[in-house]
């Protein structure tokens, strides 16, 4: 099939690669990206188009792969400008943000969600799917790096079970680092630390690795804690715990995209 990505980052980018690896020819929209979007595209076998409506009247199918606060506008710029396939939404938005781009879709959306890291290697990524057309979308995928697996329920069936995954994942991430913050505040960071080796041996390690691992995504980080905190509201449950860490992740945007982040400037960084 002739399929399209929006967009190719980390994550979008190993998308398309696998649907490459499946035989099909995935187009993206190349105008206004960045020369290491296009370079990244470029390497792992995308097709550039310049125009959304080139895009839109030559592809069967769409997955968008973008920062979350940005899914829904997508949606609307990719049904204006006339498409007609299916369209899998594989961003980290709540069920509500879903079930809006699925009324602005129709019976053609597939509610997507990722669960690990880019698909570059296979056992390491599922794409939770749901919708009625959800098994279609699943078969784009057969046999790829990157597993797609079916959640029984309607639209906002898969965009929920991404939220609750992440909810404790990044959740947990930005808690442990607003508490070696906290630690180092105080002076009892190193008091914190030989505890934390007598009852808790892996948070240390885990701190550690937040700090690495998730400060220079923080800047995307941001808009998922909030679809989080506004699934939690959604359902009459306390939404605190992930708007706290959404202002942790946003204090950490100035550490976009770099990877050498150190644990000290990363705590400075949240003691505003």
């Amino acid at each position: 099939m002739k399929l399209g990505v929006l967009n190719p980052g980390a994550m979008g980018v190993s998308v398309g690669a696998a649907l490459v690896s499946n035989g099909h020819e995935v187009c993206w929209l190349a105008e206004g990206r960045s020369p290491a979007t296009c370079e990244r595209a470029e390497q792992h076998g995308l097709t550039a188009v310049s125009t959304m409506t080139e895009l839109v009247a030559s592809v069967a199918g769409i997955v968008s792969v973008c920062p979350p606060h940005g899914a829904l506008a997508l949606a609307e710029q990719v049904m204006a400008a006339g498409f007609k396939g299916i369209y899998l939404d594989g961003n980290a938005v709540s069920p509500e943000t879903a079930r809006q781009i699925h009324s602005l879709v129709g019976e053609a959306f597939v509610d997507g969600g990722i669960v690990g890291p880019p698909a570059l290697r296979a056992g390491t990524t599922r794409l939770y799917l749901s919708g009625e057309r959800a098994a279609e979308a699943q078969e784009w995928f057969a046999g790829s790096n990157l597993a797609a697996e079916l959640v029984a329920g309607p639209p906002g069936a898969a965009s929920a079970l991404k939220m609750c995954y992440a909810a404790y994942t990044k959740g947990t991430s930005a808690l442990l680092l607003a508490i070696r913050a906290l630690a180092v505040a105080e002076g009892v960071d190193e008091s914190l630390l030989s505890e934390w080796g007598i009852s808790q041996p892996e948070l240390a390690r885990r701190s550690e690795g937040a700090a690495r691992g998730s400060a220079p995504k923080a800047w995307r980080f941001v808009g998922e804690m909030e679809e989080i905190a506004a699934s939690f509201t959604a359902q009459g449950l306390p939404d605190g715990f992930h708007l706290a860490a959404a202002d942790v992740y946003g204090r950490l945007e100035a550490f976009k995209d770099r990877s050498d982040c150190e644990l000290s400037e990363v705590l400075a960084a949240l003691q505003k």
